[in-house]
């Protein structure tokens, strides 16, 4: 890597501050003036641009429809439903006046004292309250279900320790909200929603993950149940990378939304809510990078090929542009995105360490001496091998490889991920193996008071009682008592 870029923290020396230094020196994002917030460049914003999109199309396959309900939610609203706002209420950012006014001496601003509110505003931490205020207007009878809607919007939660992309005080994310007529009906959409978040993560993101169910005390506030999808970072940590909520009745009955069912007689309609954040750009990064930056799967990646000519003067600028122009336009029929970097103001070494760092799957670079022998050196950013080929058919090897490393980076994900489970049945075992990070399966006898000790001696947190495992009784290894289920446990971001 060229020496300009050398200043990126090694994983083993600092997992955190690689962490860190990734996301500013790969343009990803950098701090804003407010603190907890973050300004999304637009090279990190080109990765959201196309998660969001194809899990748009995801969504609007199951029926979903798109919506935008107000940044700003009256107080009152919060108060509706008790244990949704005990759950929300340290996260509140509260807005009090609408109105500033300059000070006596002029040279600064102050809040109007005699501009503040009737009612305070939240700005929105996430808005069940308010689109369940809205659906009471919209439901009236068993012909407007399902009704199902997403917004892809920002929100605020007051963060006290932040990082960008994991938990930022602002951030953007898409929330389902969908309501039906019976429970089975909404308990199905909640779980099918889980799936195309799973499918997503491993398909798209190249990131294997456990899908499952949360304990009751780690469910979302306000829900009956909360299924998620944990992933295992590089340093064995699980991020939860996506949650679907049944939430029941409990929203229905708060914001009194009823239908009349087909006999006439009305009834509280059934709810899910469901959503991902920009937190999945964290789960990209430390999934899959390495100590020369970024590794992007090719099918996120806003640049999937960089070509770079080397030439001395305009002659053999121009026989080589000739050479490649085809390439570059048949990828690009074949929907690759291609980047043709013939700039004279940089190195090639300092364009290779700079494309390494943001992780472009697929590198081509064609110099005087490989079009006289009519080849080509072509480099791969996940396992950093590189080879001179021949120039023909360089179309159909790039689309195979592109294919490959997408396919690569998940299976390699997988073995890392599995070989990080762990069965553990001996807690003081437990307590000093999970300091090291892991997945561990253990019983656990179903109560809070056990949970509470994990957490507080270890720091770690059951994350799911787990879908992919055959759940079997056995004993608790913290109480001693009888357990009917195996849980993950692990710290966590």
């Amino acid at each position: 890597m060229a020496k300009e870029l050398k200043e990126l923290t090694k994983r083993a020396d600092n997992y955190s501050q690689w962490y860190n230094d990734l996301v500013s020196k790969a343009d990803l994002a950098e701090q804003a003036p407010v603190r907890g917030c973050m300004v999304i460049k637009p090279y990190g914003f080109a990765i959201w641009e196309k998660m969001k999109e194809q899990l748009d199309k995801e969504f609007k396959k199951t029926g979903v429809q798109n919506a935008y309900f107000p940044l700003l939610i009256p107080k009152s609203f919060l108060s509706k439903e008790a244990e949704h706002v005990k759950g929300f209420a340290k996260e509140c950012a509260v807005v009090t006046h609408y109105r500033l006014k300059s000070s006596e001496d002029g040279k600064t601003v102050v809040v109007d004292p005699a501009a503040k509110l009737d009612e305070e505003l939240i700005i929105r931490p996430t808005s069940e309250t308010i689109i369940w205020n809205t659906y009471r207007g919209w439901i009236h009878s068993w012909r407007d279900l399902p009704l199902m809607c997403n917004q892809w919007c920002n929100v605020m939660r007051w963060e006290m320790r932040t990082r960008p992309f994991l938990r930022t005080s602002e951030f953007l994310w898409q929330e389902g909200h969908t309501a039906h007529a019976t429970r089975e009906e909404a308990e199905a959409e909640a779980q099918k929603m889980l799936k195309v978040y799973a499918d997503f993560a491993e398909n798209w993101m190249a990131v294997p993950v456990l899908q499952g169910v949360k304990s009751e005390t780690e469910r979302f506030a306000g829900a009956l149940d909360t299924y998620t999808i944990e992933a295992m970072m590089q340093d064995g940590k699980a991020l939860q990378s996506g949650t679907s909520h049944f939430l029941g009745q409990n929203f229905a009955k708060s914001f009194d939304v009823t239908f009349l069912n087909k006999e006439n007689k009305p009834e509280y309609v059934w709810a899910t809510s469901w959503g991902v954040s920009t937190r999945l750009m964290g789960a990209l990064i430390m999934v899959h990078s390495d100590d020369n930056g970024l590794v992007l799967p090719p099918k996120l990646a806003p640049i999937e090929v960089v070509i770079v000519p080397i030439f001395k003067g305009d002659e053999q600028h121009n026989a080589i542009s000739a050479k490649l122009q085809p390439v570059i336009d048949k990828l690009q029929e074949l929907g690759v995105s291609v980047k043709y970097d013939d700039s004279d103001n940089k190195r090639p070494g300092f364009k290779f360490a700079d494309y390494e760092l943001k992780g472009i799957p697929v590198r081509l670079v064609m110099g005087g001496r490989d079009l006289e022998n009519n080849t080509i050196e072509i480099m791969r950013r996940d396992t950093l091998e590189k080879e001179n080929v021949s120039f023909d058919g360089i179309v159909e090897r790039v689309k195979d490889l592109l294919d490959d490393i997408q396919n690569n980076m998940f299976e390699k994900a997988r073995k890392y991920r599995d070989a990080h489970i762990y069965e553990c049945d001996n807690y003081d075992e437990f307590k000093e193996r999970v300091k090291g990070g892991g997945f561990y399966l253990c019983h656990w006898d179903g109560t809070e008071e056990t949970e509470a000790k994990i957490k507080e001696d270890t720091q770690a947190t059951i994350r799911c009682v787990p879908f992919a495992y055959e759940q079997t009784e056995g004993i608790d290894m913290v109480s001693g008592k009888p357990a009917k289920c195996r849980v993950i446990i692990a710290r966590s971001y």
